[in-house]
């Protein structure tokens, strides 16, 4: 008998800046296993769809045009909404910081940030929601309950595939930031590699959304495809 999947984790996305929140939008909407329950550009309506709407997640901006961010939380916590919050704001004095650990929000992303970054927040979250809600657990002892809030905390950072290495992978992710679109020969060029080197680097972050690939044509010979930076 095969197993069923897991429902989606249903997330709010609320961000006042339409360009970001169309690109958290995107960029979760291609996450496995989220689903966007909607985009909210203000805490008013924030508060709206979370009356109306069954959300799983809510990831949060600190500042609002109409109110903050953990005035948001205040009012979800007052009316008895214990929906998991993520904040993912330019705020980073204590005070905020400590506010929100108070209200109970699970984690917290500083922007700017690296797409990967915020992969593995995601990534962790689902992990501990998918612990938290497994049937049969029974209480906990405490080995696994730090282990699940560690994994929460501190979420593991991806493993490169072999032969590719860190250092690497952020000048070719600054490189294409900076000057794609860019053929793999023209990525070597700049990065100081061989082009198949770093056509696995390109292949790597296709594979994990970051890049796409078109083929271009026009020239002899084969087409050469073109990569265009997504984060």
């Amino acid at each position: 008998m095969t197993g069923t999947l897991p429902a989606p984790i249903r997330t709010l996305i609320v961000e006042d800046d339409p360009v970001i929140a169309e690109a958290h939008r995107v960029y979760v909407g291609r996450m496995p296993g989220f689903e966007v329950a909607g985009v909210a550009g203000t805490g008013t309506e924030a508060l709206r769809v979370l009356t109306v709407s069954a959300v799983d997640l809510v990831l949060l901006d600190v500042y609002l045009p109409d109110m903050t961010g953990l005035d948001v939380c205040r009012t979800l916590r007052a009316r008895g909404d214990t929906v998991d919050v993520i904040a993912v704001t330019s705020a980073r004095d204590l005070p905020t910081v400590r506010a929100a650990v108070s209200l109970g929000i699970v984690q917290y992303l500083i922007k700017p940030f690296q797409i990967a970054t915020f992969r593995a927040k995601l990534e962790a979250y689902a992990e501990f929601r998918r612990a938290a809600l497994a049937p049969g657990t029974g209480a906990l002892v405490q080995e696994d309950l730090d282990r699940m809030l560690a994994g929460l905390r501190s979420p593991r950072r991806p493993h490169l595939p072999k032969g590719l290495s860190e250092s690497t992978l952020a000048t070719v992710v600054e490189t294409l930031r900076a000057d794609s679109p860019l053929t793999a020969s023209g990525l070597a060029e700049r990065v100081g590699v061989s082009a198949p080197t770093a056509r696995r680097y390109l292949e790597y972050l296709a594979a994990r959304h970051l890049v796409s690939g078109q083929p271009r044509y026009g020239g002899p010979g084969r087409p050469e495809n073109v990569y265009q930076w997504l984060g």
